[in-house]
């Protein structure tokens, strides 16, 4: 696929990386030269310096013969102008544009094709915003996916000491917990794949990935993770567009804190959000402040300033304190991949957390949803199984009869629409039937071609 990249900022060069491993043809365009040649150093692309919203610009990076446009600079006029151009100049079929203010969302009419063209929205911030709220709603998790209208869900959950899971194998907890529907997909040990196989011995401190359906994630979080408590105290440190939206989504639900340096800015908080939340001028890297803020009472602590080191500085700060739990936004991909394991508990990058809503646009098959997991090396894919036992790899199929490549797993089976959808946790002997949607966990992106094929139909079917 021919892809042109508008911007070569953070969250462009990050979408430049994961598109380039997916043997695609990259094209990069930003008015920053430097940074281009430091892109083309290190990865298989080709950058082109100047004005993205220059009909030039664009023919000089192929625009003609592009297949997918995304504009992810900065400003959202640029990117708005930028698509327009995209389609009605050069016809790309698909554009999609980074767009930070709430005034823009997905289906809007100044959004369709007789208005700026944009086919679909992307903001980092709102995915950064979405993923904490998850995080805040079941707390014993270090990640939570959703899958076909959040039918089936995926969790990452480290194992507790008094989990029954540790110190015992996946056979033993099947059985001793058979009773909660859910499959174990991955097991990782300090950063090491262990084999998901009966045998397994599962230690306290792994980290397991687990599908299940809707009706059972709080269940099957409980039986691995720590005790369920709920988050009621909140410290945010950054009052920024992130942590606006967060304090914003808490009203009514937690009691919240913020810490923002700018005077300024502290007052337009104030202003914006209901009295009972506390805004107060300081630093979250200052422990006297902490301190006096009685941090250590905190449930969660979540550092979201526009600093990476103030973010891993604060937040470390806060859990030596005694916060319960601290999250810190971390834009550099290679410090988010550092702190994983470390003192934070969970390190989200906004570019990362958008990865998956572009890698559906770039999948063949009938994909309905990616996701990007432990820092981008693995993926959960979610693909409709059509056709019939002629025309199709899948239907008519057994589990045990589906050739996937190594490591790869069916985690989770989401049967039926509307009201009378339900997820089915496989067994060996589950038989895949039409219109099914079947989630498969990838521990390796590079096994995503081969997944695919699976989601392709013969040229018989019609």
């Amino acid at each position: 696929m021919r892809i042109i990249i508008l911007g070569a900022g953070r969250v462009g060069e990050s979408v430049a990386e994961t598109m380039v491993s997916e043997a695609n043809d990259i094209t990069v365009v930003d008015p920053d030269p430097e940074r281009l040649r430091m892109l083309e150093d290190r990865l298989d692309l080709r950058g082109v310096a100047g004005n993205g919203i220059q009909p030039s610009v664009l023919r000089g990076a192929g625009a003609q013969d592009c297949d997918l446009f995304i504009a992810c600079t900065p400003q959202d006029e640029t990117n708005l102008v930028a698509c327009k151009i995209a389609h009605d100049v050069f016809g790309i079929p698909t554009t999609i544009a980074r767009l930070r203010s709430p005034e823009f969302r997905q289906g809007d009419k100044l959004l369709e094709k007789d208005g700026f063209a944009v086919d679909h929205v992307i903001c980092p911030e709102e995915s950064v915003t979405r993923t904490i709220h998850q995080l805040i709603e079941y707390p014993e998790a270090l990640q939570v996916v959703k899958f076909s209208q959040s039918q089936a869900h995926l969790i990452v959950v480290r194992v507790s000491a008094g989990s029954y899971l540790a110190n015992h194998s996946i056979a033993e907890f099947r059985a001793h917990r058979a009773d909660v529907p859910m499959r174990i997909v991955g097991i990782y040990r300090r950063d090491q794949e262990l084999p998901v196989a009966a045998e397994t011995r599962v230690q306290a401190g792994d980290e397991v990935f687990v599908l299940t359906g809707r009706e059972t994630v709080r269940a099957a979080l409980h039986t691995i993770g720590n005790p369920d408590r709920p988050v009621r105290r909140v410290m945010i440190a950054g009052g920024g567009k992130v942590g606006l939206r967060l304090a914003r989504g808490l009203v009514g639900k937690c009691e919240v804190k913020i810490l923002e340096n700018n005077r300024k800015r502290c007052d337009y908080l104030a202003s914006e959000l209901p009295p009972e939340m506390l805004v107060l001028q300081g630093d979250g890297t200052d422990e006297e402040l902490l301190l006096d803020e009685n941090v250590a009472d905190m449930d969660l602590f979540i550092a979201v300033t526009n600093d990476d080191e103030d973010n891993i500085l604060s937040a470390m700060l806060a859990k030596r304190m005694g916060a319960r739990r601290v999250i810190a936004l971390i834009n550099r991909r290679a410090y988010a991949d550092l702190m994983q394991g470390s003192t934070i508990d969970i390190a989200i990058s906004p570019a990362h957390a958008v990865i998956g809503e572009l890698l559906m646009h770039v999948r063949r098959g009938a994909v309905a949803a990616v996701h990007s997991l432990r820092g981008g090396t693995a993926e959960a894919l979610e693909g409709v199984a059509h056709g019939d036992a002629k025309t199709s790899h899948l239907v008519g199929r057994r589990i045990e009869q589906i050739k996937l490549p190594a490591g790869a797993r069916i985690g989770a089976i989401v049967r039926g629409e509307g009201s009378s959808a339900h997820t089915v946790v496989p067994t060996h002997d589950v038989v895949i039937e039409p219109d099914d949607h079947v989630i498969i966990f990838l521990p390796n992106k590079r096994m995503v071609r081969e997944v695919e094929k699976l989601f392709q139909v013969r040229a018989t079917f019609l």
